[in-house]
């Protein structure tokens, strides 16, 4: 797994590259702020129901949650089923929120 930092992410986006993001909170913390990444929780990762985003199996995925935790078990979990290229947003949406909002 690697990480990347909240600067460099939106950077990239701003850039409008393609990047793959997924948010593995909880619902009510995406109504809280959002920056757009396909929903999955982490519940559903670590029971491996991750058939909605299998087509990323070989790309960069970009995974976020809250502070940065979450996210990070969620990419152990990923790597175990065969994803490639985990990479986890590092300070989460606290860092994300720190830095641009």
């Amino acid at each position: 797994m690697k990480i990347i930092d909240a600067q460099t992410l939106k950077a990239r986006i701003d850039a409008g590259e393609k990047i793959n993001l997924l948010d593995v909170r909880e619902e009510y913390e995406r109504t809280e702020y959002n920056i757009g990444g396909t929903h999955l929780t982490l519940g559903k990762i670590q029971s491996m129901q991750v058939e909605d985003i299998m087509d990323w199996k070989d790309e960069e995925v970009v995974v976020y949650c809250r502070s940065g935790n979450r996210s990070g078990i969620a990419c152990l979990f990923m790597e175990q089923v065969g994803f490639a290229n985990m990479v986890n947003l590092a300070g989460g949406m606290l860092a994300w929120q720190e830095k641009f909002k």
